[in-house]
């Protein structure tokens, strides 16, 4: 199920953009400014922000300018600022799309949903975990908006990990797959792989957990 994360100092619009997210089968979690909006997305995974411009304390520009540092998630821009610079302000600042207050519910969960259908369409080449961006066609790792220099040893290892996540994954498995079946090592080699993985994930290190007496295993909450 999508998860969104409304932003708006508007309780009320908050509470009916929810009601039709929650109709439409999508999760929504609220933030009244921008700074509760950096700190839902530093703690949670969204797949889409709807991000209001005019908001006390901490502005959606603001707010987007933050996020931006550390995720790529969506963000759809709410505003009744109608004018073109607006518009072309908050596409600057890689916003997904953008729309003018007052606006007709069925046409934002339209938007939504269409963000969502390309964002999922593109899922296949990029894995996302709160910071942790991983972008495969590119052969990269981002963390929070920094490059992670990793060896290809450490890449492959770091891939096939995330791409059986949550899948407890024997020494011998690891080991076949990224170092070949006609390696002569032995199990130190993983070891020490799996010591430079953690030091370079920074505080993603703990999401590669040690299964006793089986091998390893990439954890997502």
């Amino acid at each position: 199920m999508p998860k969104i994360l409304i932003v708006d100092d508007e309780e009320k619009i908050r509470g009916l953009i929810k009601k039709y997210a929650l109709y439409e089968h999508m999760e929504a979690d609220e933030a009244s400014n921008g700074y509760e909006a950096i700190e839902a997305v530093q703690k949670n995974q969204y797949d889409c922000i709807i991000m209001d411009i005019m908001m006390p304390f901490c502005d959606g520009y603001t707010a987007t300018r933050r996020i931006r540092e550390f995720s790529n998630t969506p963000i759809l821009m709410l505003s009744a600022k109608g004018e073109e610079y607006d518009r072309i302000h908050g596409f600057e600042m890689d916003i997904d799309d953008y729309v003018v207050k007052p606006f007709s519910m069925q046409e934002l969960m339209m938007r939504i949903k269409a963000i969502l259908k390309r964002t999922q369409n593109n899922q296949t080449d990029t894995f996302i975990y709160k910071g942790l961006v991983i972008n495969y066609s590119a052969h990269t790792v981002d963390i929070d908006g920094e490059r992670a220099h990793l060896s290809p040893k450490e890449y492959d290892l770091l891939t096939y990990l995330i791409k059986n996540k949550n899948i407890a994954l024997s020494r011998e498995q690891c080991i076949s797959v990224v170092w070949g079946y006609d390696f002569f090592g032995d199990d130190r080699t993983l070891d020490t792989h799996i010591k430079t993985l953690r030091k370079n994930l920074k505080e993603y290190a703990d999401c590669i957990v040690t299964v006793r007496g089986v091998g390893y295993r990439f954890e997502t909450e």
